[in-house]
């Protein structure tokens, strides 16, 4: 099985950013996302934690979708 890096809310608002999702709006902590293609995606906003492994793996799958693989090498 491979492990994967733990990352930091920031960091994950970054690659979506570098995806082509751009903030629409943001309601207390958590900022709402929009893509071109009409994909949508809510962020909580908590800075420096570390984003949790459910958390993280369902925004990568349903939300960004990609794979696991596809968004690691996107933050290397």
């Amino acid at each position: 099985m491979t492990r994967y890096p733990i990352i930091s809310f920031n960091n994950l608002i970054a690659v979506a950013k570098k995806l082509g999702f751009q903030q629409t709006r943001q309601k207390g902590s958590h900022i709402r996302f929009i893509h071109q293609d009409g994909r949508k995606i809510t962020i909580p906003d908590h800075s420096n934690k570390d984003v949790p492994k459910g958390l993280l793996f369902k925004i990568i799958k349903y939300d960004l979708e990609l794979t696991a693989d596809d968004f690691f090498k996107l933050i290397r």
